[in-house]
């Protein structure tokens, strides 16, 4: 009996699953890739209730970090100025801007500014932050040049691979202690300096899962 269908029909269901693979595998390497933090978290800039410019305070004001973020040093949170700190300046400074009426009323009726946080890690992640600017480990490092944001936004993706890369090798990435709120720290000499402080400060920044994960 002659064949109804040419030879070449046979291969269509091998070349449907080797498509249908080729195809999972690269949905999975999608997702993998552009589903991560670099893709989905960086840049992230939400509408706060008060338009505050870190690079008109810091940049052109002089503001140190610690000024308004006063625990840094002390906490595991770094944490957000109280509405009595903003009216230190802002009860003489500014005093009709519109923007700044959340500022006022919060100093009227003693509710705190809800502030949107921008840099938000998963509840399974343990992350302190003293323990971190207390080595050397710069504001910038995980915020990025602050001082030149009108609107903070994350500059880091803060995943795990990006924490570790660090963690790995604290040297290239570590600074004087005094030098950890400066804006554009660079040296020529980062490792030399970077392997004398990790020595110094005996930094073993761990690599196993209960350091971050318990």
């Amino acid at each position: 009996m002659a064949q109804v269908f040419p030879k070449w029909v046979d291969d269509i269901p091998k070349r449907l699953l080797i498509g249908v693979i080729i195809l999972l595998n690269g949905v999975v390497f999608g997702v993998w890739y552009f589903f991560s933090p670099e893709f989905t978290h960086v840049g992230y800039a939400p509408e706060q209730p008060v338009p505050f410019s870190h690079k008109l305070h810091v940049s052109e004001i002089g503001l140190d970090c610690q000024y308004c973020h006063t625990s840094v040093f002390d906490s595991r949170y770094a944490n957000i100025p109280a509405t009595e700190t903003c009216m230190n300046c802002h009860g003489q400074i500014a005093t009709d801007s519109e923007a700044l009426e959340p500022v006022r009323e919060s100093w009227d009726n003693g509710m705190p500014i809800e502030w949107i946080k921008v840099h938000n890690l998963p509840d399974y992640a343990y992350f302190n932050h003293s323990v971190h600017v207390n080595v050397g480990v710069g504001c910038e490092s995980c915020h990025g040049r602050v001082d030149r944001m009108d609107v903070v936004f994350q500059a880091e993706p803060l995943s795990m691979s990006w924490c570790l890369d660090c963690h790995r090798e604290p040297e290239q990435h570590v600074r004087p202690v005094e030098e950890v709120t400066t804006m554009g720290y660079r040296v020529e000499n980062q490792l030399e300096i970077g392997r004398e402080l990790v020595s110094r400060h005996n930094i073993n920044a761990p690599l196993y899962c209960q350091s971050c994960h318990y």
